[in-house]
């Protein structure tokens, strides 16, 4: 059976493939794909937050249990990723509401700094399960 740890790992890595995609996708002028892979990246973010909050809600915090030169390297990524991961939720909201209701403006100004940091959440979250659970 999978643990919730990697299935939030997995997860994390769904995220940002689709968000790669659907960059691709409107790099390319497909807003039909676009919106499909970004939907789908939001359902899968959704699903790793729900699996994140239920797995730590039973576990609590995980301390990272190396003493070594990996340490200050595990919270460098582990801070940021946990800040801008709150932060960015609501963003997230705002900027699917935008397209969805045709604001196309106001959702390219608000993911051009979103996106990268989505991406950066999605990666560092795998980051951070590797350091953590298979280190």
């Amino acid at each position: 059976m999978i643990s919730l740890p990697t299935l939030n790992a997995i997860l994390n890595l769904i995220s940002a493939s689709l968000l790669t995609a659907g960059y691709i996708r409107i790099k390319q002028h497909r807003p039909d794909l676009h919106k499909r892979f970004m939907l789908s990246a939001l359902v899968s973010s959704a699903l790793f937050l729900a699996s994140y909050l239920i797995y730590h809600a039973q576990v609590g915090s995980v301390p990272y249990p190396h003493h070594d030169w990996s340490r200050p390297i595990y919270f460098t990524i582990l801070i940021p990723h946990v800040i801008l991961a709150a932060v960015m939720t609501p963003f997230i909201i705002a900027a699917v509401v935008f397209a969805l209701r045709g604001q196309f403006e106001r959702h390219k100004r608000i993911v051009r700094w979103l996106w990268p940091v989505w991406i950066f959440v999605s990666i560092s979250g795998v980051v951070v399960y590797v350091m953590l659970y298979l280190r």
